[in-house]
C-alpha cells in the first residue's frame, strides 16, 4: 500500500508526542514502531526501573534503622512479587498506546521503517510518504565486540527476570549498572560492577561519585575500575568475565552478566543515507530547531537526535519543541538550562546545571560550596551514613551555576536547584525561601 501523510513519526516513546499534537491540529499522521508501542521509558526504562528500585529503598531504610526503633527481621525483597507489580503497570501500555493513537485518528504501523526516498519509508509491504518525517526511534544497548558477548544479557532482559541468581556482574559503570547493582544487592545478590575507566558516572561530580563508590562498596558490591573487559566465558552453570587492568589479568565469576556499557541511537538500519540524512555518533545531526542539517523535511528528537544528553526530560522537551516547529515553522530552540538528572542508587546521586569542569571550561568565575552532610539530621534520621552536596555559585551575580547532591531524597531536592538555575535565581533567593521543616529541602540554605 502506498499512502501519503503530513507527518510520519518513527518511534512511539516520549519523543514521539509531537504526533498527537500535529494530529490534533488537523494533520494526517502515521506512526511506526518495530517494538511494542510505548517506548523505552515506559516499557524498558524509567518507569519499570523505579518500580523495582522502590523495593530496594524500602528494604534499605528498614535495615538502616534496625536497632533504632525499627525491627527489620524478615524484611526482604520479594522479587517475583515485585515483578508482578511491575508487569501490572507496564503490560497494558502497548495496547493502551495503540488504542489512543487509533482514537486520535493516527495510523499505526508495526515493523521496521527503512527510508526508500527523501521522505518515504517502507514498512513491510507498505510505502509511506510524508511531507515531514520525525525520527524518534530511541536507543538500544551498544553492541559488544569482545568474545562471548552473546552470553551478556541486556538491561531489557534483566527487567524481565522471574528470579535473581546469586551472583550478577554488570559491565560498565553508568546509570544502568549502579542502579541495578544497588537494587539486587538489597535482594541478597552478590553484585560486581566492572568499568573500563578510572571513574564511573563521568557526568556527575567526581567528589560525590567518590562518596557513592565508597558507599556502594560498603554494601558489599564490588566496584572494579580500570578493567577493560576482554571476554565473557560460559563456565558450567555460570559465566566468567575476563578483563585487563593495566596489563594484569582479571577474572570475575558470576551466574549472570548484564550489559550496562551504554546505549546508542537505534538508527543504524533506517537507511538514512538514502534520505540524505547526516548522522554522527550521537545520532541524527540536527540544528538548534532539531531539524536535520542535511534534509530540511526531516526532524529528530530523543535518543535519536545528536542534541542533549539521552534523558527522558530531554526527549519530552524536544518533543514539545518539534511539535511547535512543525506546526508553526522553526521558532523554538532547544534550551537545556538547569537540566536535572539522577542515578537511582540507594541513596541517589543527582545533578543539575554545570559541573566544576564545565564551568571552568566556559571561563566562569565561581565558588564551590562543598558540604559533607553525613552528620546532618536529614541523613541521620534515615539511618544514612554517607551524603554530601556541592553547589556552584557565580561570583558577582550570586547565580546558581550547578548543584550536585548525594544522599536521601537527592533525586527530589535537585529539582529545586534545577528551577533556580533555569529561572536565574541567586543563592540568597534560595536562602530566604520558607521551606517546610524538617525536610531535606530545608537543608538548602546551608548548601549555598
Amino acid at each position: 500500500m502506498d499512502k501519503r501523510y503530513d507527518l510520519i513519526v518513527i518511534g512511539t516513546g516520549v519523543a514521539s508526542k509531537a504526533a498527537s499534537r500535529c494530529r490534533a491540529a488537523g494533520w494526517t499522521v502515521a506512526i511506526v514502531d518495530s517494538r511494542p508501542f510505548g517506548g523505552t521509558c515506559a516499557l524498558r526504562g524509567c518507569i519499570p526501573k523505579k518500580i523495582l528500585v522502590a523495593s530496594a529503598e524500602a528494604v534499605h531504610v528498614a535495615r538502616a534503622l534496625a536497632g533504632k526503633g525499627v525491627r527489620a527481621d524478615g524484611v526482604a525483597v520479594d522479587w517475583p512479587e515485585r515483578m508482578r507489580v511491575k508487569r501490572a503497570v507496564t503490560d497494558p501500555i502497548p495496547r493502551g498506546t495503540e488504542e489512543a493513537y487509533a482514537k486520535a485518528g493516527i495510523d499505526a504501523f508495526h515493523g521496521r521503517a527503512k527510508f526508500v526516498g527523501p521522505t518515504t519509508v517502507a514498512v513491510g509491504d507498505d510505502r509511506l510518504t510524508g511531507n515531514r518525517v520525525l525520527i524518534a526511534a530511541g536507543a538500544i544497548p551498544q553492541p559488544l565486540t569482545f568474545p562471548g558477548a552473546e552470553h551478556v544479557v541486556t538491561s531489557d532482559r534483566f527487567m524481565e527476570l522471574d528470579a535473581l541468581p546469586p551472583r550478577i556482574a554488570f559491565i560498565g559503570g553508568g546509570f544502568i549498572s549502579f542502579e541495578f547493582a544497588h537494587l539486587v544487592a538489597r535482594a541478597g545478590v552478590r553484585a560486581t560492577i566492572v568499568h573500563r575507566g578510572a571513574r564511573p558516572l563521568e557526568a556527575f561530580d567526581p567528589d560525590l561519585v567518590d562518596q557513592l563508590v565508597k558507599r556502594t562498596r560498603e554494601l558489599g558490591i564490588g566496584v572494579e575500575l580500570g578493567v577493560d573487559v576482554s571476554a565473557v566465558e560460559r563456565r558450567g552453570d555460570g559465566v566468567a568475565v575476563r578483563g585487563d587492568a593495566g596489563g594484569r589479568a582479571q577474572r570475575f565469576e558470576a551466574d549472570l552478566v548484564v550489559h550496562g556499557a551504554g546505549r546508542v541511537p537505534d538508527i543504524a538500519d533506517l537507511a538514512l543515507d538514502v534520505a540524505s540524512v547526516k548522522t554522527e555518533k550521537r545520532g541524527v545531526s540536527v540544528n538548534e530547531y532539531l531539524q536535520s542539517v542535511s534534509n530540511p523535511a526531516v526532524y529528530a528528537a530523543g535518543d535519536a537526535a545528536a542534541s542533549g544528553p539521552p534523558l527522558t526530560p530531554v526527549a519530552d522537551h524536544q518533543s514539545d519543541l518539534v511539535g511547535t516547529n512543525l506546526l508553526e515553522g522553526n521558532k523554538k530552540k532547544v534550551d537545556y538550562t538547569g537540566l536535572a538528572s539522577a542515578v537511582f542508587t540507594v541513596p541517589p546521586i543527582a545533578s543539575a546545571g554545570l559541573t566544576e569542569r564545565a564551568a571552568r571550561e566556559q571561563g566562569l568565575k565561581f565558588r564551590a560550596h562543598r558540604e559533607d552532610t553525613s552528620g546532618w539530621l536529614s541523613s541521620q534520621r534515615a539511618g544514612e551514613t554517607t551524603s554530601g552536596s556541592k553547589v556552584l555559585i557565580e561570583e558577582g551575580t550570586g547565580h546558581i551555576l550547578g548543584a550536585h547532591l548525594f544522599g536521601p531524597r537527592a533525586d527530589e531536592v535537585i529539582n529545586v536547584f534545577a528551577l533556580a538555575i533555569r529561572l536565574g535565581a541567586r543563592a540568597d533567593d534560595l536562602k530566604h525561601v520558607l521551606y517546610a521543616y524538617p525536610t531535606v529541602a530545608a537543608d538548602i540554605p546551608h548548601m549555598v
